[in-house]
């Protein structure tokens, strides 16, 4: 038992660092936020140690690298939670791994939270799938959810007791490490980019559902308009060959460029090197595949570009059409292309875009407010059902 007597938070999660993924940088900042109260146990990754050392929570590595509710990952998660003292539990993600929740309340825990994501809505649209998470839900005592997209799908599928506890948890962004006027000149002289060069970024995962693809069908357009615009695409994934492919088709090879590979770190440096953001994400798999929320959203309006982005799931939530950037149709290259050149055509408008979306993400995206959210739902005790 911990000296202050408090039990600790066991956070069981698939989703953290060095995998990258929205998922993953919401566990890890909420994980941070608790600090030495939070015991992470989480999957084994390569270049994991070198994470783990960094961090002011206790991580435990599974041998394997994907964990599922299967009674093996049961007892040691259940064994963590007794050597840790650990009286809470948080799920970086509630399904599947959220079915360990009642062998968890057996063995003492006394409070039980699933975080929920984009990841949730096709297990509540599938009927099998839909009574685990009913299951889930019963057996927590709140689910979150990131955006109102992600409540309206998901709570149906709960018993109405359970859809009507569930609480908004939202990432939010660091404004003081994502802020306009930082230096992106460095970035822009490695890739060969003129001072005087309007950039348009796409930072994000590789994959279909990020909209990547539209954005190059809809480039010729823009350079019609902007024939010294540079379309900077930043992250890696299983589609990166495809769309090398389509710019090299294309002929868009000298106004496109594609860098994998930068770490976390070096992000507010890329959104500094750039003028307008754009991601026009869609829904994928007849509405099994939508966008969440995007923490890519929050971090460029932070940053004080104007954002682009793609009409899918909880996306349009990070922004206010019109006032901080605009919501397109994202299989449309035509209106992609034509938000984009507007935002070119008038740099002055655009940065006023940018400021106003700055504020309106410092007001609603809040980590600070975020963390504080889960700390009214994990409240610590007195050690009150630590497990012995």
């Amino acid at each position: 038992m911990p000296a202050d007597g408090r039990g600790k938070v066991l956070v069981v999660t698939n989703d953290f660092p060095p995998r990258r993924g929205g998922i993953e940088s919401f566990v890890l900042a909420l994980c941070t936020g608790l600090g030495e109260e939070a015991v992470v146990y989480t999957a084994a990754m390569a270049g994991s140690e070198q994470v783990d050392e960094g961090l002011r929570c206790a991580v435990v590595r599974d041998p394997r690298g994907l964990l599922l509710p299967t009674p093996r990952v049961a007892r040691a998660v259940r064994a963590v939670a007794r050597a840790y003292h650990c009286d809470r539990v948080l799920f970086g993600a509630s399904m599947p791994l959220g079915l360990l929740a009642g062998g968890l309340r057996r063995g003492g825990v006394s409070r039980v939270v699933g975080l929920t994501h984009g990841h949730e809505v096709w297990w509540a649209r599938l009927p099998g799938a839909r009574r685990l998470l009913r299951r889930v839900g019963r057996q927590v005592d709140v689910l979150t959810y990131v955006s109102g997209y992600c409540r309206d799908r998901i709570g149906p599928a709960l018993d109405a007791e359970d859809a009507q506890a569930m609480v908004r948890l939202s990432p939010g962004v660091d404004t003081q490490l994502f802020r306009p006027a930082l230096d992106g000149s460095g970035l822009r002289r490695r890739l060969g980019i003129d001072a005087d060069q309007p950039v348009v970024l796409a930072a994000s995962r590789l994959v279909p559902r990020k909209g990547q693809d539209v954005l190059l069908a809809a480039w010729p357009q823009v350079l019609s308009r902007h024939p010294r615009a540079v379309l900077l695409i930043v992250g890696d994934g299983p589609a990166r060959r495809g769309l090398r492919r389509a710019a090299s088709e294309a002929e868009l090879a000298g106004s496109v460029e594609m860098v994998a590979g930068l770490p976390w770190a070096e992000m507010p440096a890329v959104y500094a090197a750039a003028d307008v953001f754009a991601l026009p994400c869609r829904t994928r798999l007849a509405g099994l595949e939508p966008e969440a929320l995007g923490i890519v959203f929050l971090e460029a309006a932070a940053s004080g570009l104007p954002v682009v982005v793609g009409r899918s799931g909880g996306a349009p939530e990070t922004v206010v059409d019109g006032e901080s950037g605009y919501v397109v149709d994202p299989r449309s290259p035509q209106q992609v292309a034509a938000r984009i050149a507007a935002l070119l055509d008038d740099p002055a408008a655009a940065a006023a875009m940018g400021r106003r979306g700055r504020q309106w993400v410092a007001q609603h995206y809040s980590w600070d407010t975020a963390v504080a959210t889960l700390r009214t739902l994990l409240p610590a005790g007195p050690g009150a059902g630590t497990p012995d």
